[in-house]
């Protein structure tokens, strides 16, 4: 994998930038950026030969014939130009050797050759490495007219720098690690505030009886002839008193009794449940026939 990177000064006096990332495995990776000053870098799948460790910067011309099949006729060599120069030359109608030598012989740095078909594969250029001493790059039609419409010599200045085979996938798996981590984001935001209300809702459940049921709670007379007929005794045990001749009390559908004002009290002020059983008032129960009570 081999990284291009193009950049040309622009006359505009607009202060304009724009960043974008296309990624497009693995033929070509594009990032743009405009300013005062233009950037392209290229990434892309290739074939070189001759490139080193670090790489190797120098202005691009299109080669004059395009195929570089006969001697160019933008010859460096007999304008006396200074600098690094690259040929951007496209692939046919001759051997890649004889391109890479008619490069050398203009006095250019760098062969840079691309593909003359839309998808074909990239091939490694076999060139007879004797008395050659440019280096040579075989890169795909899209990537070779990219760069062309960017050759413009010292206006603009192109890197060819060697990339790791696996540049590429690793750019790949932190963007899709970083959608995760957002999407995981998106969610404790989304999902947990929705489980804590319905949660709150859950346990924002009454913990008193409705003043109206406890009304209609069933009453009856006391006397102390029919204590047999009582289920908690002849005390209250919310009062701790005795049941008196003539006093009201309640009856739950637990069948134990309590005073009429002490039951009452309790059911509307502190819990929900019986005080002798913990049986819940807020079950569905039906009222058993409380026999030999009078009933009020």
């Amino acid at each position: 994998m081999l990284g291009l990177q193009i950049e040309s000064d622009t006359d505009t006096n607009e202060v304009f930038e724009k960043f974008f990332v296309l990624f497009l495995l693995p033929n070509w990776i594009i990032s743009q950026k405009q300013s005062k000053e233009f950037g392209k870098h290229l990434n892309f799948d290739a074939r070189a030969m001759g490139i080193n460790g670090s790489g190797i910067c120098g202005a691009l011309l299109v080669a004059e014939p395009l195929d570089g099949c006969s001697p160019l006729g933008n010859d460096l060599r007999s304008n006396k130009t200074d600098g690094v120069w690259f040929a951007l030359i496209a692939r046919g109608h001759c051997a890649f050797e004889d391109k890479v030598r008619n490069t050398q012989n203009a006095g250019f740095h760098a062969a840079i050759v691309y593909d003359d078909r839309e998808k074909g594969n990239l091939v490694y250029m076999m060139i007879n490495r004797k008395n050659i001493s440019v280096q040579a790059v075989f890169i795909s039609k899209i990537a070779g007219e990219i760069l062309k419409e960017h050759a413009h010599g010292k206006e603009g200045e192109c890197c060819i720098l060697p990339f790791h085979n696996g540049t590429a996938w690793t750019v790949l798996a932190i963007s899709c690690i970083s959608f995760l981590f957002i999407l995981a984001i998106l969610t404790i935001a989304i999902f947990i505030p929705r489980y804590w209300l319905n949660s709150r809702g859950r346990n924002h459940v009454p913990k008193t009886v409705d003043s109206k049921m406890v009304e209609a709670l069933p009453r009856f007379v006391f006397s102390s002839a029919h204590l047999s007929d009582l289920h908690a005794g002849e005390t209250c045990v919310i009062c701790l008193e005795d049941y008196k001749d003539g006093e009201i009390l309640k009856v739950l559908p637990c069948q134990h009794e309590f005073h009429s004002s002490c039951v009452d009290s309790w059911l509307t002020k502190w819990g929900t449940f019986c005080p002798v059983c913990k049986r819940d008032m807020r079950t569905k129960t039906e009222y058993s026939e409380v026999k030999r009570r009078t009933w009020l």
